[in-house]
């Protein structure tokens, strides 16, 4: 039995809850990457590159260090392993990275536009507002380098310009919800611009208070490293 085998387990099960719940964006195809953070490490568990989720068991789930050198694995990591890294570096509350290519998420990213979070139990959970990292090639440092330059605030929920979506939690549970949280902001707003009218935004109070929760929590996770 392998120290990894747990967070494998979760990784995969993860993967294909995604998969099958179509925010990858596509049900063949192999778009998209989980991992968790390996406790007390530099390390983390992480999908492979280019393989597809139905046909992967847990012992395929790769592992590497935050340089991206494979520790344990038969595949090559996937190629948006130093997004993930970046996110463990700089956020000690982090400890479960999912990046999709989930519809309405998708359609911020195509429009380079962020997301006001609208209800005060997403502003909780997300952060005061979905950012956009600016384009890069996928798997490249450029992109890892746009990611980790909006991690400073706090946010459970990013969006990737022209690319897709990244959520992030404390465990793999809380990062699965902020995608999901992520997807139904995104609808709503989606659907409440078609309409022309006016957007009702939460009062500055409530997103200084999301954003005074979220920075307790990222500070409370320092101390404890």
């Amino acid at each position: 039995m392998s120290l990894y085998d747990q967070y494998q387990k979760e990784v995969l099960e993860a993967s294909l809850w995604l998969s099958e719940h179509g925010y990858f964006g596509s049900l063949r195809g192999t778009g998209g990457n989980v991992s968790a953070r390996i406790t007390g490490s530099d390390r983390m568990a992480i999908t492979p590159s280019s393989v597809k989720y139905s046909d992967l068991a847990p012992t395929d789930i790769c592992i590497v260090d935050f340089t991206g050198a494979v520790v344990e694995g038969k595949y090559a990591p996937s190629i948006e392993a130093g997004i993930h890294a970046a996110v463990y570096r700089e956020r000690p509350d982090v400890n479960a990275v999912v990046h999709t290519h989930q519809l309405y998420g998708s359609v911020f990213a195509a429009l380079g536009e962020p997301i006001p979070v609208l209800f005060d139990e997403v502003a909780f959970a997300l952060g005061e507002k979905v950012e956009v990292a600016s384009y890069a090639l996928s798997g490249s440092a450029e992109l890892a380098a746009n990611v980790a330059s909006l991690l400073a605030n706090h946010a459970n929920a990013y969006i990737i310009q022209n690319h897709g979506i990244l959520a992030l939690g404390k465990n793999m549970d809380k990062a699965l919800l902020a995608a999901e949280l992520l997807e139904k902001i995104a609808r709503i707003y989606c659907l409440a611009l078609s309409t022309g009218k006016p957007v009702s935004l939460l009062p500055d109070a409530t997103r200084e208070m999301a954003r005074g929760l979220r920075d307790y929590d990222v500070e409370a996770a320092r101390k404890k490293t």
